[in-house]
């Protein structure tokens, strides 16, 4: 067929294979490097964690072999973005429990395999009547098993419950005593979905500049896809918290992350109305609803709204001092306030309806980005150019 490229015949040279393989090897390589580098400190905290749960429980309580000590404290720990107190709560109760179950169901049924079988099924289905947690079921549907198939340690059945709770409760102190800001993640996501943002935004003005509908649409996939980096912020500073209320060290950035936490849902709002904005622009752009004078009008506000939120992004994802970030959300407020009072239709040259409902659209997400920065709402609108 004209026009198609010319397909190769035959197989791939050797050469050639070979270097695809080695390209394919050296990213790997350093994938992984970088990702052995970000987790230098969580396993080196993992590590004295179950080893030292495992030595509290052989040395001090006096428990032989206590292998549930380290692995409930390297579960309780782990690299989960779940609530670490969270984690604690089901290791220990769901081991607990399960060998309670464990306990119960051995003393009716007796030892064997399709005993096993039973209690494991039941313990599975009675973790997921009581909670929602993966790691709960996980817990209990183990060491109900394990009660089963294991012979019992010397002290009870239970001493395994008293090992997991050491694990629980030696990850908890580590929690408190980490090193690891608990801002810094929240940080980063925050700055990565105002920089997402940013770029949708620009994306839509460079749309509606080019009058290209597609580029429009392209804008709107681009901010629909943020929903995960969202959902990831929230998780994320609420995982902050938690770290700053046990940690003594940590406790004075609990303000902070309180205010980035009231920012959060106002940038939610800002991004779910940035998709009904150029769902908007891509339907102006079809119907030709706007002059030359208004398509570089619009453009223009569509920039300069991104150059702001580029500026919000430093301000509430970098790290800064507390000074340098109130002056960084000075600057943002006066950005987005400057393109709030050029928001009304006739002054942007805009004069048909279609026009009018893309700026009256752009008008609640500019109040959205103001409230982000520490504006209430009655304030926020007084920047909006009357209509």
């Amino acid at each position: 067929m004209y026009g198609c490229p010319p397909h190769r015949l035959g197989p791939m040279p050797a050469r050639e294979r070979l270097s695809r393989s080695r390209g394919f090897l050296r990213n790997r390589f350093k994938v992984g490097l970088r990702r052995s580098r970000n987790s230098l400190v969580p396993a080196l905290q993992m590590t004295v964690c179950a080893v030292g749960a495992y030595a509290f429980a052989e040395y001090v309580l006096g428990h032989e072999g206590p292998l549930f000590a380290a692995t409930a404290a390297l579960v309780s720990l782990g690299f989960s973005r779940e609530p670490r107190t969270r984690r604690v709560l089901e290791v220990g109760i769901g081991c607990t429990l399960g060998i309670t179950v464990g306990e119960l169901l051995l003393t009716l049924l007796g030892p064997g395999l399709w005993q096993a079988a039973i209690v494991l099924f039941v313990s599975v289905m009675l973790a997921r009547f009581l909670d929602r947690g993966v790691i709960f079921t996980t817990q209990l549907g183990l060491q109900s098993l394990l009660v089963v198939l294991l012979p019992a340690p010397e002290g009870g059945a239970f001493t395994r419950s008293v090992d997991a709770v050491v694990g629980g409760l030696f990850a908890l102190l580590v929690t408190m005593l980490a090193p690891r800001d608990p801002r810094r993640e929240p940080r980063t996501a925050v700055r990565e979905l105002l920089q997402e943002l940013s770029a949708v935004l620009r994306q839509t003005g460079e749309a509606v500049a080019r009058s290209d509908s597609t580029a429009a649409w392209h804008a709107l996939v681009r901010a629909r896809n943020t929903q995960p980096q969202l959902d990831l912020l929230e998780r994320s500073v609420r995982d902050a918290r938690e770290i700053a209320r046990l940690s003594p060290a940590y406790r004075r950035h609990l303000a902070e992350l309180g205010d980035l936490r009231g920012s959060i849902s106002y940038l939610d709002l800002a991004v779910r109305n940035s998709r009904v904005l150029a769902r908007r622009a891509a339907s102006v752009i079809n119907h030709a609803s706007l002059s030359d004078d208004a398509i570089e009008n619009v453009s223009e506000v569509l920039q300069d709204t991104a150059e702001a939120v580029d500026i919000l992004a430093r301000a509430l994802g970098g790290h800064e001092s507390t000074d340098t970030r109130e002056r960084l959300l000075r600057h943002a407020r006066n950005a987005l306030a400057a393109v709030g009072m050029r928001l009304e239709p006739r002054a942007m040259d805009v004069t048909n309806p279609q026009g009018d409902a893309l700026i009256m659209l752009f008008r609640p997400m500019l109040v959205d980005l103001l409230e982000s920065t520490g504006l209430s709402h009655d304030e926020a609108v007084s920047y909006l150019a009357e209509v």
